[in-house]
């Protein structure tokens, strides 16, 4: 540990879903996170490269150093939907794997060694979290380690090999966050007997998913925002539109986002031809955003549980539409409790599979657009002591404080 009073603690995050440069359209919640950290840490960022990024650059205050695993036009496992989907979807994912595996330990190796970090957080149990511990092994001493996990990493590899690689991350923990709280019973279930504790990822409601009054709401506007992955449910909301178009005939529906599903989804609509009502506009930065929110209708993130097991650890893009008083309704599966409660009972929660129930949820907010709007402006409210940026993150910086205090 830093021998001044003063110093910032040295902090190293490993995380694999990072933006790859400034204004990338990749989630950026872990950036989101370090940079509000860089007040109380010096925060180190250790993340795949890939092809166009920098291998080291600062960003808002942020050391952020990403390592090879292969030619650059091959450095595309986590990227454009994630690990998991990759590795399901891309046959050749799986060569690439042993790479990426081998560069991701000896990269934490070698920052672990070079680096007199005073904690360690570390996103995903699954690849993170095992390439810390497999790191680990050949460092004389670790420093206090905090494992987050955000849904996929926790409810998916759920084979013998999956669960074994999950166990020996947790090993290595000395406290594990879960961004939602149905997500803390999968962990004790692993074994993990140390400190869960119930900590999402933060919305920008103060400035960024903020409501714009002076925007004019398009009555029939529908609108989906997130990854084009199976998980999202986006091929039920566009089952939806048949009988949604029968009840509301200048109904449109608007989806925001690129991933894996996009080709077999633009497929459905033309072969539903829906392709005169049903838009595609590609991955939008995250400035971008706020002016869908601001102007549509309704906002409806139909989250199911995926083949694999996926599913939503939280689904915080919700959040960020009722940040901009946009009327939202969530898929039920198991976090989608949770996100109501943050909300304070304000979202609509339906069974995204049953498509009369949700062209009926739908429909009642395009039949009441003033008494739905008033959900979401009460949604807001509740959601911005919780969730805004500023309270997270002060929240995780207690904490990782707190891990460093018991690691002396």
């Amino acid at each position: 540990m830093s021998d001044a009073p003063d110093a910032r603690h040295r902090l190293l995050v490993l995380a694999s879903t990072y933006p790859r440069w400034a204004g990338d359209t990749e989630p950026g919640f872990v950036h989101e996170l370090c940079r509000r950290l860089v007040r109380d840490f010096e925060v180190t960022v250790l993340t795949p490269h890939a092809d166009g990024a920098s291998v080291r650059e600062a960003l808002d205050g942020v050391d952020i150093q990403r390592y090879r695993y292969g030619p650059a036009s091959l450095e595309t496992l986590v990227h454009a939907g994630g690990l998991a989907s990759n590795l399901r979807r891309r046959p050749l994912c799986w060569f690439i794997l042993p790479l990426f595996f081998a560069a991701q330990i000896h990269a934490t190796w070698r920052a672990l060694t070079r680096g007199a970090f005073d904690v360690v957080h570390a996103h995903w149990l699954i690849p993170q979290g095992m390439a810390l511990a497999a790191a680990g092994l050949a460092v004389r001493r670790l420093p206090p380690v905090v494992l987050t996990s955000h849904g996929g990493d926790l409810f998916m590899f759920r084979g013998l090999l999956g669960r074994w690689a999950k166990r020996a991350a947790l090993r290595i923990a000395s406290c594990v966050t879960v961004v939602s709280s149905p997500m803390r019973e999968s962990v004790e279930r692993l074994g993990f007997r140390g400190d869960v504790e119930v900590m999402p990822m933060g919305v920008d409601l103060t400035c960024l998913f903020a409501p714009d009054r002076s925007v004019v709401r398009r009555d029939d506007e529908i609108l989906f925002v997130g990854r084009l992955v199976e998980k999202k449910g986006v091929r039920h909301l566009v089952a939806a539109m048949p009988e949604l178009l029968r009840r509301h005939p200048n109904a449109r529906l608007t989806i925001v986002g690129s991933g894996p599903d996009a080709p077999a989804l633009q497929q459905q609509v033309l072969d539903a031809g829906l392709d005169a009502f049903i838009s595609f506009e590609g991955a939008v930065r995250h400035s971008g955003l706020p002016a869908y929110y601001r102007r549509a209708a309704v906002f409806v993130a139909p989250f199911v549980e995926a083949s694999s097991g996926d599913q939503e650890g939280l689904g915080l893009v919700a959040i960020e539409a009722v940040g901009c008083e946009c009327p939202a309704i969530i898929g039920r599966v198991a976090a989608s409790v949770e996100l109501e409660r943050i909300a304070g009972g304000h979202l609509a929660r339906v069974d995204a599979v049953d498509t009369a129930a949700l062209v009926d949820a739908i429909s009642a907010v395009l039949d009441d657009p003033d008494g739905a709007r008033s959900r979401a402006i009460a949604a807001r409210q509740a959601a911005l002591s919780q969730l805004d940026w500023t309270s997270v993150a002060s929240r995780y910086a207690a904490l990782l404080k707190r891990e460093i205090g018991r690691g002396v």
